[in-house]
């Protein structure tokens, strides 16, 4: 029985888990003990030890993933026209769906309930809520030029052990960038480094996602042993939070990108492509689906093979506009939470962290939550927090996942329509018909 569940795939095992751990800790309460260990005590600890083994990865991991992926992308002449403007639409609809996000977050606040109360209590936060108010306090949340000045801390190893990430990610976009401007003998070995390191810290991910299951099951249990089922309300307002965005921009931003910056159909672009968001919505993951949107894109749509060649892959890997969505969502979900008011200024640093992850970290397994710790530390909220998003991560995962996979589909179509290729000519017609 062990041996078919680890074999399991892994959101699987993470649903048997969710569903265990409302059964146990539905049957327990806070008095319960295991062995003359309090259950509580124990399922904290569980759930504390997988949180903490997260935020050990975040450092090591956006550095080397953020240098690889620009040294990457610099290399080899890539950064002329093609990918002058395959790097701006990315930038561009991230951010559009970014800001979309932000103003339905702040509109339907899914973090505070009817009667004007933030919801930690229900999600079983309200421990951190101290530290969570006096680090944000003082930070001086209106201040935008000390936003810009966190991009450049005067010591790069007191900021990383500090967590101020922003300025970790700004470093390390420059290191990548000016590797590729070294000439390739010197360049090669510091790229194979990084490479190596980056090599290492998602196998690293990926052992320790590999207890995920039971990281979820103790965070959930707890969470349902101090409050029972209360936490199911905030969470669900948050999910429809988020899906409404991601409606938003399918239906309202793309298309208006397709329509006015493409001059191409957005229904004939979707109908196109449909095959691969089906693919992604089952697998979650935009790497896994990247054949069958090539295909798409080359058949159904006519992009020729040296724009989807280049322009898709990069896309599977920087470009997350749903993943981008979803964090800065779920970061002021959880500021919502604790009951600590946002201004301009922390909220404008939400989304240039936010678009930064979603170049770094966007090609890893379970990148949204590394994503959203990397947000959180940024703003000064506590990471433990994230533990209560496992319990609808895994639709909003298909959900984001297809909007990323739409996202490179448009670009492909749009970059190839700027370059004056032929879409959609006689020889597919009849797939249109």
């Amino acid at each position: 029985m062990f041996k078919k569940l680890s074999s399991m795939q892994l959101h699987w095992q993470i649903l048997i888990a969710l569903i265990l751990a409302a059964i146990v800790g539905s049957f327990l309460n806070i008095d319960s003990a295991l062995g003359g260990v309090s259950a509580l005590g124990v399922f904290n600890f569980i759930g504390t030890l997988f949180i903490n083994a997260l935020k050990m990865l975040i450092v090591p991991l956006i550095v080397s993933s953020v240098i690889v992926g620009i040294a990457g992308i610099g290399s080899g002449g890539n950064l002329g026209r093609l990918g002058g403007r395959t790097l701006l639409f990315y930038a561009v609809t991230s951010l559009a769906a970014i800001l979309v996000g932000l103003l339905l977050v702040n509109f339907i606040k899914p973090g505070i309930d009817s009667n004007g109360t933030p919801v930690q209590k229900e999600l079983a936060i309200e421990k951190y809520a101290e530290q969570a108010k006096s680090k944000v306090g003082n930070r001086g949340s209106g201040d935008v030029v000390e936003i810009f000045l966190r991009m450049f801390p005067p010591n790069i190893v007191k900021a990383a052990a500090d967590g101020q990430m922003l300025g970790l990610i700004v470093f390390s976009l420059l290191f990548g960038f000016f590797m590729t401007k070294l000439p390739h003998e010197d360049a090669e070995p510091i790229y194979k480094f990084w490479d190596g390191i980056f090599k290492v810290m998602m196998g690293m991910t990926e052992f320790i996602m590999a207890f995920a299951p039971i990281g979820v099951f103790g965070l959930v249990a707890a969470v349902i042993m101090e409050t029972g089922f209360d936490a199911a309300k905030p969470l669900l307002w948050f999910a429809l939070t988020v899906v409404l965005a991601l409606a938003f921009h399918v239906i309202v931003t793309m298309p208006a990108f397709l329509k006015f910056v493409g001059r191409v159909s957005p229904l004939r672009v979707y109908k196109a492509v449909s095959p691969a968001l089906l693919t992604a919505f089952s697998t979650a993951s935009s790497s896994a689906t990247l054949p069958v949107t090539m295909d798409c894109v080359e058949k159904n749509v006519g992009v020729s093979n040296k724009v989807s060649s280049f322009v898709l892959p990069l896309g599977a890997t920087v470009n997350m506009n749903g993943t981008a969505l979803y964090e800065c969502v779920a970061a002021m979900f959880i500021a919502q939470a604790y009951g600590i008011h946002l201004g301009f200024g922390e909220q404008f640093l939400i989304v240039v962290t936010a678009l930064l992850t979603s170049i770094g970290v966007a090609g890893i397994p379970s990148a949204s939550l590394v994503a959203i710790a990397v947000i959180l530390l940024a703003v000064g909220l506590p990471v433990e927090a994230v533990g209560v998003l496992f319990v609808v991560d895994r639709v909003l995962d298909m959900l984001r996942t297809s909007v990323n996979v739409l996202g490179d589909a448009s670009c492909a179509t749009i970059i190839a329509s700027r370059e004056g290729e032929a879409l959609f000519d006689e020889r597919i017609e009849f797939q249109e018909t």
